[in-house]
């Protein structure tokens, strides 16, 4: 999404506002409507090849894979930014790019200490142009060259010591150059092999392995109709602690007339009646009831679906944290759906069986596959609540359906009231109090 230029000023009416998380034009839906034209300008002639159906996927903030598809732009000093964290900028670098990091940085420090050992020879004549005598005692046996220079460089920091290069008694300064090299070296070796450990190691490949159903289904479960999604894990090992939630973004409007573009609601998830951690060991179906409190209660009002751009225009976001048992590390699985990509009136049919030997048998042939309900899914909204009549008012006090204790205490405090203005409150009862602060 593209801000459009704003408009002039002597115009009836707004069509661009700032809102609190984005900046666009506000007669602009998320997901266009089918049969729209698409954007304006040079998005728009891409808009009307793709289609529709295109530009709904492509507008979408998490692709199915749980990549983001938000773009950051304008950011003063992010090159500062990036190298003020080394280590999670390595982390975040792609592998080929890490390999050609660690080879240039192997033999960069190898050249670069090199040239430090040739002009230590050059400054002391060790080298061959000056001739030295035949009792001429070197800061480094045969380093003659910038080659053996380089050589004698690689075969200090890799220890390999092949035995005819080392260093002399002869310089103190050359032996202060080796233990800078050294231990400047051994720093980075550390920093760069901890990298590819950490990346290595890292939970986001154990993510793979947890798969979401391609498409989420709408039907009735317990009596009531649900939003229904489909998560397993493809390993043995298993996922300790699984939470599973949602966010549904959307545009709303505020009560002080501010369009919020991709407004984040919650939308929570449950294993049957419980929010309680699952044993994720078979493909579990997780629900969503929608209710009056449920985000998608105008979109589930209308019958679902996504020809209408005024209850369609959202893009529900599925997260689930969980432990990896082996590792102990926390492990975070996004995917996303859009309103074409949830099936109303349908339900996923079983996935576990029972094998003739009497295992039980997880068939993923059958995970993203989907069947039409056979009774028809209606959402019918609560309607509310009457006020009270006349009569009930008269009869039973303010609230017809009041406590009773509590209407009778508020028929004492009234008739203490009432006696008040005697000074004394008398009752059937003998006992009798004075009213002072009550």
């Amino acid at each position: 999404m593209t801000p459009t230029t704003p408009p002039s000023s002597e115009g009836s009416s707004p069509q661009k506002v700032c809102h609190s998380e984005t900046q666009t034009d506000i007669t602009k839906p998320l997901l266009d409507s089918p049969g729209g034209t698409g954007s304006a300008g040079a998005g728009g002639g891409l808009a009307g090849a793709e289609g529709p159906s295109a530009l709904r996927r492509r507008r979408r903030v998490l692709s199915k894979d749980g990549r983001s598809n938000v773009r950051i732009e304008h950011i003063s000093g992010l090159g500062a930014l990036y190298l003020r964290d080394l280590w999670t900028t390595f982390l975040d670098m792609q592998w080929r790019y890490k390999f050609f990091l660690f080879a240039a940085t192997f033999a960069g420090t190898w050249f670069a200490f090199g040239v430090l050992w040739y002009l230590v020879a050059l400054v002391h004549g060790d080298l061959l142009e000056f001739d030295p005598p035949s009792n001429h005692t070197p800061c480094v046996m045969e380093v003659k060259t910038l080659t053996g220079a380089f050589l004698f460089s690689l075969e200090s920091q890799t220890t390999i010591g092949y035995g005819f290069r080392c260093i002399t008694e002869e310089c103190p300064g050359a032996i202060v150059l080796l233990i800078f090299q050294l231990v400047i070296t051994m720093v980075m070796e550390i920093f760069i092999t901890g990298t590819f450990l950490a990346k290595v190691a890292r939970p986001k490949k154990r993510g793979e392995t947890v798969k979401f159903s391609q498409y989420a289904v709408v039907s009735n479960h317990e009596g009531r109709p649900c939003l229904m999604i489909r998560v397993a894990n493809m390993r043995k090992s298993l996922l300790l602690g699984c939470q599973v939630t949602g966010k549904l973004l959307q545009t709303s409007l505020t009560k002080e007339g501010e369009t919020v573009r991709l407004d984040q609601r919650n939308v929570p998830f449950q294993v049957d009646t419980s929010t309680d951690s699952p044993f994720l060991i078979i493909p579990l179906t997780f629900y969503h009831t929608i209710d009056e409190n449920s985000p998608l209660r105008a979109w589930a009002a209308k019958g679902g679906g996504w020809t209408d751009p005024d209850v369609a225009d959202f893009e529900l976001l599925v997260i689930m944290s969980a432990t990896v048992e082996p590792t102990s590390a926390t492990c975070q699985v996004r995917t996303s759906y859009l309103p074409d990509e949830i099936l109303w009136g349908y339900e996923f049919p079983p996935v576990v069986s029972l094998s003739p030997s009497g295992k039980y048998v997880a068939d993923f042939a059958f995970f993203d596959k989907v069947a039409e309900t056979k009774t028809p899914l209606v959402f019918k909204q609560a309607l509310p609540p009457s006020p009270p009549s006349r009569a009930s008012r008269h009869h039973g006090g303010k609230d017809a359906g009041a406590d009773p204790e509590k209407v009778r205490l508020e028929e004492n405090y009234r008739g203490e009231e009432k006696g008040r203005g005697r000074g004394r409150v008398r009752g059937s009862s003998p006992h009798s109090v004075r009213i002072s602060n009550v």
